[in-house]
Formats: C-alpha cells, structure tokens, sequence
C-alpha cells in the first residue's frame, strides 16, 4: 500500500474513542548507576540518580492509545492506597478520563518498580493482588461499558492476570461488542487463554502460545499450525502472533496468513512493546484500515518503542517516520 495511504490511516485515527478494560499498574522507575559490588553478597549497588512513576499496564495501553491522536476510556480497578492516588493522579494530570475506574479498597494497587543501571534493566519488583475482582465490581464495570456503548469505536481487553478480567466479564464485554457491531481486540494471559471468543483480534505472543498449548514450536509451520488450530477454537476473525525479534504473524479466519519482520533497528528494552502492539493495531481499525493494514502499522510502532528504555507510548510523529524510511 502506497505510504500515503498509510499516513492517511494515522490521520484518521485522531478522535476515536476507545475503551480498555483491564488490569491497571503504575511502573516505577529507580535510575541509577553501578560502581562498586555489594561486599554483604554478589550484587551491584545501585547509586540512585532519580525516581519516576508511569503509566503501566492497561494504562499504558491507554496512553500509547492518547499518543496517537485517539481518546481512551479506562475501566479497571485501583486500590485506596497512596499507589492509587499516584496513578489516578497521573492519569487526571495528562487528562484521561478517570470515571471508569473503581477504588476497591480489599486490594492494592498493582505496583511494577523496576531498576535501571546505565539504562539496563537490572530487576523488577512486584507489588500486587491476584485474586479476582468481587461480582459488585464485575457489575459495575459492565455498566459503566454498557452506559458509553455507543460512543464507542472499538474495546481492548488487556489481561494481565491481576484479577479484574473475569470469566463473567469478558463473556458480557465480548458479547455486547458483537450485539452492536465493535471491534474487540485481545491482549491475552493464561488464565482465560481459550474462553475469548468471537473477537476481532486476538494477539499472544508466542510465549504465551506455547503455555497455552503446553509444547515448543520450533518453526513457523508449526507456528502457524498451531495458530489456526487456535482461530478454529476462539472463532476469531484474526489472531495476531508477535515473535519478539522474529516479527509477527498474522492468521486470518478467511485463510490469510501474513509475516511481518520486525523493524526494530535496536532493541533497548521489550517492556510495554505488547501494549503498543494492541493499542496501534486496534486504533488502525477503528480508522479504516484493515486487519493486515494495522498489523503493519502497529509493526513498525512495536519497533520504534523497543529503541527506548522503560515502557514509553508511541509517538505519532516516530511511528510516521518509520513507515516514510521503509518506503524509501
């Protein structure tokens, strides 16, 4: 497709409105350097420089969604603690909309701190609450959906399995996405792997694939073997597998199957490249582009982003530049 016609997708996207439902983290960020060796055990003493906070998770879905021109509309759950208030606090300052967003004050916010030393990621800790959200919850957040339906233009569910994506859920989300005709699309984890049916896009990676199905794959026949067998169970109209370095690999219900190499020129760090990866491709849709037109678009945004450290969101104006370099 001429670039022109893929600039005019990126145009097209500014003012849709999308809304991700999922798990909601605030990244942490330690940045520092490394000089000496612990002498009280093998570990490199981190001389911190500063701290910052972000948007992770489905926020920062939410965010590379804002980035390129769109409108995100979170619904997920935070909890009543400092954490929270940090990332609604966020979230307000860059002018999101926070009314989907429910404080539940039985769990904590998720909280992903992780150690950067001479721009390495040297470790990551967790701070977080696995249990599923209670059905109060549950009925509230599908309210809320229910009462923004039709300003809506497409649904990103984001699962990170931190509890808020529900069996119940997801079957209610996906359900009222097909009764009035919007494209669903799905980052997935273990926990629900098999239950998304119906959706628009489906998008493992292939880590999550071979979880799923419980076996290696050692090529891309088999990759793509198993990648039908998994359009056939979800009755998706497309999954999308991303393969790290490798690129990714787009299967169709109709019998398309397209690879598409990575356009990384260096890869930095992998955080949050996922969550560029589904809210590029989603976005793309809902501006009239198609499945594999999206899934080159959301490519080159998933390389721009692993040229930097951190989970960053795409910028519309790097994302426009490579697609011009690869037309060149």
């Amino acid at each position: 497709m001429p670039i022109a016609d893929y600039l005019k997708i990126l145009q097209q996207c500014f003012g849709k409105k999308i809304a991700i439902i999922g798990d909601l983290m605030l990244d942490r960020y330690v940045w520092g350097n490394v000089s000496r060796i612990s002498p009280e055990a093998p570990v490199p003493i981190i001389d911190v420089i500063r701290e910052t906070d972000g948007l992770g998770g489905a926020s920062n879905v939410a965010n590379n969604i804002k980035s390129l021109g769109a409108i995100p509309f979170l619904l997920g759950v935070i909890g009543k603690d400092s954490n929270g208030l940090a990332l609604k606090h966020l979230l307000e300052t860059e002018s999101f909309d926070t009314s989907g967003i429910i404080t539940d004050p039985t769990r904590p916010t998720t909280v992903k701190l992780r150690v950067i030393a001479h721009q390495q990621h040297v470790v990551r800790i967790d701070n977080e609450k696995r249990d599923t959200i209670n059905s109060e919850i549950e009925k509230s957040i599908l309210q809320i959906l229910e009462n923004n339906i039709h300003s809506i233009d497409g649904i990103i569910l984001e699962d990170y399995n931190k509890g808020v994506i529900t069996q119940n859920l997801l079957q209610n989300i996906i359900a009222l996405a097909v009764k009035h005709n919007k494209i669903v699309a799905v980052d997935p984890k273990s926990s629900h792997f098999f239950n998304y049916k119906n959706v628009t896009l489906f998008k493992p990676n292939i880590k999550e694939i071979e979880e799923a199905f419980g076996r290696k794959i050692s090529s891309n026949e088999e990759l793509i073997e198993i990648g039908k067998e998994l359009l056939h169970k979800l009755h998706a109209h497309n999954i999308l597998l991303t393969q790290g370095e490798k690129g990714m690999t787009l299967i169709q219900s109709h019998g398309g199957v397209h690879h598409i190499p990575t356009r990384a020129l260096h890869i930095a760090d992998v955080s949050g490249a996922g969550d560029t990866v589904i809210a590029t491709s989603t976005v793309a849709m809902t501006a009239g582009a198609s499945v594999l037109q999206a899934a080159i678009i959301a490519n080159h945004a998933a390389g721009v982003v692993c040229g930097e450290v951190g989970a960053v969101p795409i910028l519309k104006q790097a994302l426009e530049n490579s697609l011009q370099n690869d037309s060149l």
